[in-house]
């Protein structure tokens, strides 16, 4: 898939979530490594470098002769610390399909952070799990140079910070309801003009610019939007 993140990450992303949704508690010992590269059909030493990235967050706890066992910690540091769509139980692993990804003029009202001209629309397919759950319109201010197709991740924000140098230190959700637009693809398996949960998002660099707004369309039926503080 083209952007996917490394198998490593993918399998600490998805623990990170899951551990954030209580499906994996403080105190649960995991399977024995064998068995989890096994059942995700990784070798022994990509799990062990999944499962490296948890300890580095302080989410797991490896003893040796043991095993490993999940601690309490603060879940909110992963790939994905900003996306808040998760499956109904809980959790999932988000991936992503790129649509389209296009430089154009900007469009008059667009509440963007500098006087650019141009912007960036991109359009993508959202997964939970491998499940397709949602939609995104997202556009990205103009100053920022640099985005091709070939180097678009599955996690946007991993992409602004690693080829644009953008980091996106806070954002700005309202929740709704609203149509499906007429472009949506028909692997949603929802028609255009159904109405689902919507979700407006502004996106702010570390100056308190906006950098980026986005409309996301999902469906309740098969994700939920989530939002956890402590």
């Amino acid at each position: 898939m083209r952007g996917a993140l490394p198998a490593y990450l993918r399998i600490a992303e998805g623990l990170t979530r899951d551990i954030g949704a209580g499906r994996l508690k403080p105190g649960d010992k995991l399977p024995t490594e064998r068995a989890m590269a096994a059942g995700m059909g990784v070798t022994v030493t990509t799990l062990r470098k999944a499962l490296a990235v948890l300890t580095q967050r302080g989410l797991l706890e490896r003893r040796q002769g043991s095993g490993n066992y999940v601690r309490a910690g603060d879940a909110r540091q992963g790939v994905y610390a900003l996306f808040r769509l998760e499956r109904p139980g809980g959790g999932g692993l988000p991936t992503a399909e790129l649509l389209s990804l296009d430089r154009v003029d900007k469009p008059a009202g667009l509440d963007l952070g500098s006087g650019a001209a141009g912007a960036w629309r991109i359009r993508r397919l959202r997964f939970l799990d491998h499940v397709p759950v949602a939609l995104e319109d997202i556009w990205l201010d103009g100053r920022f140079e640099g985005l091709t197709a070939a180097t678009v991740s599955e996690s946007l924000y991993r992409s602004y910070r690693d080829r644009l140098g953008l980091v996106i230190a806070r954002a700005e959700d309202r929740v709704s309801v609203g149509p499906l637009p007429g472009w949506t693809p028909a692997r949603l398996g929802l028609a255009p003009g159904t109405t689902t949960g919507l979700v407006q998002r502004r996106a702010f660099d570390a100056d308190g610019r906006i950098a980026e707004v986005s409309t996301t369309w999902f469906d309740p039926a098969r994700a939920a939007y989530v939002a956890r503080m402590s």
